[in-house]
């Protein structure tokens, strides 16, 4: 990231959606475990590990992946990509 003021900008913004998305997925969680007990009853303890691992770890690559996005956007990484195979191309082929 060459302009370093730009880069605090999307790296602020990255983190900041990553936390508020940690949240949502705990939301996510909460609910998952409770659509289970309505569903199944009581669970073991190792399902209840298992659902909150899984939703919460699903949840967060979700996000992740797309922050990364919104990152590479935000920083200006994605004007920078130079495309060999423009010229090479033609659309009405």
């Amino acid at each position: 990231m060459d302009d370093p003021q730009i880069a605090a900008a999307a790296w602020g913004r990255f983190r900041r959606i990553m936390l508020w998305m940690a949240l949502g997925g705990a939301a996510c969680v909460g609910l998952a475990l409770i659509a289970l007990r309505l569903w199944a009853g009581p669970m073991p303890l190792h399902m209840i590990l298992a659902t909150i691992i899984g939703v919460w770890l699903t949840f967060m690559l979700g996000t992740g992946l797309m922050a990364l996005v919104f990152l590479s956007s935000g920083s200006g990484h994605d004007q920078q990509v130079i495309d060999p195979m423009k010229d090479e191309v033609s659309i009405d082929d």
